[in-house]
């Protein structure tokens, strides 16, 4: 099982990836939206902010989210180690369960590029 640290290391890692995208997925990735990403298995959840084509964590704290963020992930912590990591597809992760996202229409056509 992957520990908090991993996480947090996990979702930096995604946005370097972001960072260093080409030009089309950076441009997918540029807008600003509130963020949150609960690990269910740790019950751990980091919220922030998607800006500039960056994940920016400002909190870490117990349990679900707080408040309703505009982009929610929720997944158990080794698969987000594994999607970053490139081992698991998001889109199957998606399809089959293991991962949830909810945003609005227009953010989840934004994402798909990202995830």
């Amino acid at each position: 099982m992957a520990t908090t640290e991993e996480c947090r290391s996990a979702l930096d890692k995604l946005s370097d990836n972001m960072a260093r995208a080409d030009d089309g997925i950076r441009g997918a990735s540029g807008f600003d939206r509130s963020l949150s990403c609960h690990i269910t298995d740790l019950d751990t959840t980091f919220t922030g902010r998607i800006d500039d084509g960056r994940i920016e964590v400002l909190d870490t704290h117990e349990g679900p989210p707080r408040e309703k963020a505009q982009i929610r992930l929720a997944m158990a912590g080794d698969d987000l180690v594994a999607m970053v990591d490139g081992e698991l597809n998001f889109a199957k992760a998606w399809g089959s369960g293991r991962v949830r996202l909810e945003a609005g229409f227009r953010d989840l056509l934004r994402l798909r590029s990202l995830l």
